[in-house]
């Protein structure tokens, strides 16, 4: 069953591979719907923020995106942590606090990997699903979970438990108990060769650590989805993220990256032998568009950058650094062109 199941996997992920079209059919992951409501703090579970020795508790530290980590800069301040997907907190407890909340399967797919040790990762416990919409592979990931009821390579449908609500993972307590969900695009199916060079600690959890994926914006994806139930995901993205900054990178030939994801490719028949290819990425790393280019580089370089008059690491993950309209990447962003390219 385990080797099916891999060989399963493998073709999945293939560059090539044809998917099923089909709409998505978004659920929410457990009961609480109030993402939905005028009172979304009702639907996000609060972070402790110390800033300048005040404390507080905002539930805006639980939503996607730049959301933790304050800093003052000479634009105000700005959040520079970025927040992969979203923490939903419970909507039931017993009577000692512990949450009761069922974890349900966003869409219909097909578990692909249930990490049931929640020492080996800041996720804690997590579950990945595998969803086949006909853009390329996305996962949907559950994490800080109690326990897993769901194994790998079983199919699931839309709503249906695979997980308990827990706090697992670095951080977490009972009172902060919630799970954070993400939707996620995969970089490389080469990760393990990319984490050997940059690591030496073990990688236990295959292509599926979270380092090798990149969370989109799951909650406006929700709202658009209840707005239009046959929005695609290359709709959304191209109507809900702007491009705010563009790398070009030494690299000929075709990228298994774009074959998987085809519908980021732009202007494709304007270079017949591509040399370079230059990525347009949101701020959170996101990938939105990839063009062919026929210039020789010895090294990436950052051809373009939304102008800000604070530093671009702030703003970008610590990918890129500089101000106003220049920027370069840093070794962070370095790496993380390795990995989308498989430059290693």
């Amino acid at each position: 069953m385990r080797t099916i199941f891999l060989v399963t996997l493998a073709l999945l992920l293939s560059p090539g591979t044809v998917l099923h079209a089909g709409p998505l059919g978004l659920v929410l992951p457990t009961e609480n719907d109030a993402i939905f409501s005028a009172d979304p703090s009702q639907f996000y579970m609060y972070t402790d923020r110390n800033f300048e020795g005040v404390q507080s508790k905002p539930w805006e530290g639980g939503t996607y995106g730049f959301s933790r980590n304050q800093r003052r800069t000479s634009i105000g301040i700005v959040y520079t942590r970025f927040h992969e997907g979203v923490d939903i907190r419970p909507v039931r407890r017993d009577s000692s606090g512990n949450p009761l909340d069922e974890i349900r399967a966003i869409a219909n797919g097909t578990v692909v990997y249930v990490n049931s040790t929640s020492s080996l990762s800041n996720y804690g416990k997590y579950v990945v699903v595998h969803h086949d919409w006909g853009e390329g592979p996305f996962f949907s990931l559950y994490a800080h979970l109690s326990s897993a009821t769901a194994v790998a390579g079983q199919q699931v449908r839309a709503g249906e438990k695979i997980a308990q609500m827990g706090y697992t993972g670095a951080g977490l307590n009972r009172e902060r108990a919630h799970v954070h969900v993400e939707l996620c695009m995969i970089l490389s199916d080469h990760f393990q060769r990319w984490y050997s060079r940059h690591f030496t600690s073990e990688n236990h959890h295959g292509i599926f650590s979270g380092i090798n994926l990149i969370g989109l914006d799951i909650a406006e994806l929700f709202k658009a989805h209840r707005a239009n139930p046959n929005i695609s995901i290359p709709q959304f993205l191209a109507s809900n993220t702007e491009v705010h900054y563009r790398v070009l990178v030494p690299k000929s030939g075709q990228l298994d990256f774009l074959r998987r994801y085809p519908w980021l490719g732009r202007d494709l028949n304007t270079v017949r032998n591509p040399k370079s290819w230059e990525f347009g990425f949101a701020a959170t790393g996101v990938p939105l568009e990839v063009r062919p280019g026929s210039k020789s580089l010895s090294h990436p370089v950052v051809t373009y950058v939304k102008p800000s008059g604070t530093d671009h690491s702030y703003l970008t993950s610590g990918r890129i650094t500089g101000t106003g309209n220049t920027a370069q990447l840093t070794p962070s962003g370095s790496r993380y062109m390795q990995l989308i390219t498989d430059s290693f």
